[in-house]
């Protein structure tokens, strides 16, 4: 697990909401405080599809793309105050998440993970980012975990966010 403080709020933010940055994940949830509290469960609700959309393409992942409700979370943040809190808990599409293990030739099959998981979360001040990863079953090998810290600091690198690692 990898803790990192964001040291630029307004690059990250624009990254997050208005930019792609982070269009790889799927949003498992959200919390948003201002001045009411929203929660976004991001799991898809499938019945709200027609019949023959089910168990197509056309659902491809259990949670919600977060290219598709980032435009919903900006709008319940955007205003003249900042948010009092949110927190994020994104899980990196699985095929690239799979894509990344086997390429980094990781000790555990990449079928055996679940996610590759990204938590955001701000408490009025500062936002912090941690990974996690979830596997279908016990595994030793820390293998996954440090493939996806050091993916994920080469990746807000590469795309200009600046942050300082939490000891």
């Amino acid at each position: 697990m990898l803790a990192l403080h964001i040291t630029s709020m307004k690059t990250f933010m624009n990254q997050l909401l208005a930019g792609d940055a982070f269009d790889c994940f799927l949003l498992e949830e959200a919390v948003i405080s201002t001045a009411n509290t929203y929660t976004i469960d991001g799991h898809i609700n499938v019945d709200f599809y027609p019949m023959e959309e089910r168990g197509t393409d056309c659902i491809p992942y259990e949670f919600q793309c977060w290219s598709n409700v980032k435009g919903l979370c900006f709008n319940l943040m955007k205003g003249k105050n900042t948010p009092l809190f949110f927190k994020f808990v994104l899980q990196l599409k699985p095929e690239k998440a799979a894509a990344l293990l086997t390429k980094e030739n990781s000790s555990v099959d990449a079928s055996q993970v679940r996610a590759l998981v990204l938590n955001i979360r701000y408490d009025g001040v500062k936002a912090v980012l941690t990974t996690g990863i979830s596997c279908r079953t016990f595994v030793m090998s820390k293998d996954p975990d440090a493939i996806w810290d050091k993916a994920l600091v080469k990746y807000l690198s590469d795309r200009g966010i600046p942050f300082e690692e939490l000891k």
